[in-house]
């Protein structure tokens, strides 16, 4: 069992930056940023690889997210720049801790985080 402990997000104005992140009890294969907004299916924002040190980010989100990690720590850290309304949304951490090269979808992970509401402002 892995527990997630998810902390950052809030209200931000357009334009503006929050940084979020995540703890990880025990190792992980993969470990990823989710999000979802009211009346949507839950949708890959980025997500890291530790064995390849493969980061793989949403059409979306190139360009003003970042994602970075410690693997040792099991931690993973989101720094959201030049944010939009669109990118409102409950932001979930998640872990796959096994081998997969399929790790895109919401299915493919088995561990989850409670959640950190982004609300950006027009």
């Amino acid at each position: 069992q892995v527990q997630l402990v998810e902390s950052g997000g809030g209200l931000v104005q357009a334009g503006g930056s929050l940084r979020l992140s995540c703890v990880a009890s025990g190792r992980a294969f993969s470990m990823a940023w989710f999000r979802q907004a009211p009346g949507k299916e839950r949708e890959l924002v980025t997500r890291i690889r530790w064995s390849a040190d493969n980061i793989y980010y949403a059409d979306s989100v190139k360009g003003r997210f970042t994602m970075s990690g410690d693997n040792a720590k099991n931690s993973v850290y989101l720094q959201m720049n030049s944010l939009k309304p669109e990118d409102t949304a409950v932001y979930y951490c998640a872990v796959r801790t096994t081998y997969s090269t399929t790790d895109y979808a919401a299915a493919n992970y088995n561990y989850w985080g409670q959640g950190t509401q982004v609300t950006v402002s027009s």
